[in-house]
């Protein structure tokens, strides 16, 4: 069975390929690359390109079912292609009403082993794991254990997940959630814990500032870079770093 089903979900990746890369764009990937500071993999395919290959899969292959989409995808993330990557954050979308536990697990899979990219990161956080918590499948204690993941989209991905709960969610309990992670050493995650700060600052501005002087010395400034955004000028000022303190950048 495991045969059939690897052999099965090689084939929909070389109709993948054979459907994008039929309708490449090279002009795309220029315009684009510019936006991946690490590197932009692509055919160059625009989204109607994206819709018609999964018109082309539903046809082709009508059988695959939620538990295809996991393994199915990480064949698909490690192909390197940014659209195959793409197809496969679509495919997971068209099952998120039988979503469960097992998908979430999945889905860290992919970060931890497939994802190469800031954008597929943020995408699957707003489009698939938004699901999970609409659907009370998870709460924000789930992302415990990829805090720690050695992929920096795994863990960016936690305060950008948090983002769809930061209306509803108590922000104290979420800030000392994060607070492990706020001297991390990689830019992406400051950049994801910065995004989450000025979010959640524009509803919560007293615990954020209090969180954030906190670590007014030790972490990296690009996060007080993002989470001070919307902040006035005088506003900016309480969180400059002290000279006598070590830099951190």
């Amino acid at each position: 069975m495991k045969q059939s089903k690897t052999a099965l979900y090689h084939q929909v990746l070389q109709s993948v390929v054979d459907f994008l890369s039929a309708r490449a764009n090279p002009e795309l990937v220029v315009k684009y690359s510019r936006y991946f500071k690490d590197g932009y993999g692509a055919w160059g395919n625009n989204d109607s390109d994206l819709k018609a290959c999964m018109e082309h899969l539903e046809k082709q292959f009508p059988s695959l079912g939620l538990d295809d989409v996991i393994p199915l995808g990480l064949i698909l993330f490690a192909n390197g292609k940014y659209e195959a990557g793409s197809v496969a954050i679509r495919l997971i979308q068209k099952f998120k009403k039988t979503f469960t536990r097992a998908t979430f697990a999945g889905v860290k899979s992919w970060y931890d082993t497939g994802i190469g990219n800031w954008a597929h990161s943020d995408v699957i956080c707003s489009l698939v794991i938004s699901e999970f918590f609409k659907q009370n499948i998870i709460t924000y204690k789930d992302f415990a254990d990829w805090k720690t993941s050695p992929s920096k989209w795994t863990r960016r991905a936690v305060p950008v997940s948090l983002l769809e709960i930061r209306k509803t969610a108590d922000p104290l309990e979420l800030l000392n959630f994060l607070d492990s992670m706020m001297l991390d050493e990689v830019r992406e995650v400051h950049q994801g814990l910065g995004w989450f700060l000025r979010e959640l600052w524009k509803l919560h501005p007293q615990p954020v500032e209090a969180f954030l002087l906190k670590y007014r010395n030790t972490a990296a400034r690009l996060i007080f870079q993002y989470a001070t955004e919307k902040m006035s000028k005088e506003q900016k000022e309480r969180f400059r770093k002290e000279k006598s303190a070590k830099n951190t950048d």
